[in-house]
């Protein structure tokens, strides 16, 4: 196993921030971006935490991803609206975005906001939870590189493609889904070759489509779906709608956040649905309680039963007090990114 270290989430967030600024944000950006990357590492979502760093700096850096674009609405009518990120960050795309939906469901009760040209955003109930502090429901999705064989194909050719949808509750946890279209995101295979450890059979598939433990091997071949050909054309919906009904790009035209190329071509989609309109909010709320303690009521098959974004929930909470960990390539990763920036390293 890696030797791991614990930071608090103050001396990561202060670490990000500081890095990004010398990178060339400005100081509300780089906040922007790092608590989408501390809020991953704090839900146990590692693979698409502060790790990611190196990798968006050196996107930036070579000049395939915008550093201060100028992002613009190029449509907006009544409750949707079609955001251009212009090749910005994906943080910053969806934040915006997502609080651009609230904005406009505050009025017409739904809002949606697509995101066209941009890049990879990081964990997606980030977005959807944004939602539950105004007491609204949210929903985000987004469209990514080639990982997936479509159902009865052998070649990757659909995106993971992140769907989260949040809940809010009246006394207990949030409902919150957060699922890739595959049994895994592949981010936490690229965690594993990166720490050169073996990944589970039913994570990936090789270049022969036959399953691997080898995290590079499955890199280089495709993920497994979620439930087969369910999962393939769940897959495939979000494309469509992030990709496609943006005018980004067609099904497998997404570039990997380690493809240095040229830009990603990601699209986004963001919802946020004001209960209020439908239904008085208590009483919602409430309700979603009384559904909560209904399933924890039944039987469970294992030692305790846990909804949807429970567990995320109660590992944050242990997290901001007992420190994010990180292991020692991941430390020296970020620290060689901080020391080619004039940045103070983690000690």
């Amino acid at each position: 196993m890696s030797e791991e270290r614990k930071y608090s989430v103050e001396a990561l967030s202060k670490f990000s921030v500081d890095l990004l600024i010398k990178v060339g944000l400005t100081k509300e950006n780089a906040e922007i971006v790092t608590e989408s990357l501390i809020f991953a590492d704090l839900r146990n979502v590692s693979s698409h935490g502060i790790v990611r760093l190196p990798t968006y700096i050196e996107r930036i850096n070579k000049g395939i991803m915008n550093l201060q674009p100028d992002m613009e609405y190029i449509r907006q009518r009544g409750a949707i609206g079609l955001l251009d990120a212009k090749n910005g960050l994906g943080q910053l795309a969806g934040y915006y975005a997502m609080k651009k939906a609230i904005e406009l469901a505050k009025e017409f009760g739904i809002g949606m906001v697509a995101v066209k040209n941009s890049n990879h955003f990081g964990t997606a109930s980030y977005f959807s939870m944004m939602a539950l502090e105004e007491g609204m429901i949210g929903v985000t999705m987004a469209n990514a590189s080639p990982a997936i064989a479509p159902f009865g194909t052998a070649e990757p050719l659909l995106g993971t493609n992140p769907l989260s949808i949040a809940v809010p509750a009246k006394n207990k946890v949030p409902i919150v889904l957060d699922m890739a279209m595959s049994t895994v995101a592949r981010g936490k295979i690229r965690l594993s070759a990166l720490k050169n450890e073996a990944i589970p059979l039913d994570w990936g598939l090789d270049v022969n489509g036959n399953p691997t433990s080898d995290p590079n091997e499955a890199l280089k071949g495709s993920l497994v779906p979620i439930g087969g050909v369910k999962g393939s054309a769940l897959s495939l919906i979000v494309d469509l709608i992030c990709g496609v009904m943006t005018d980004t790009g067609l099904t497998g035209s997404v570039k990997n956040i380690t493809d240095m190329s040229s830009p990603s071509d990601t699209g986004h989609a963001f919802i946020a649905i004001n209960i209020r309109d439908f239904i008085d909010y208590e009483l919602f709320t409430g309700n979603v309680d009384a559904v909560v303690e209904l399933i924890k009521s039944l039987t469970p098959r294992y030692d305790q039963i846990y909804m949807a974004g429970e567990i995320e929930h109660n590992i944050t909470e242990a997290k901001k007090k007992e420190g994010i960990p990180l292991d020692r390539e991941v430390l020296e990763l970020l620290n060689q990114c901080a020391e080619q920036f004039g940045s103070n390293k983690l000690a």
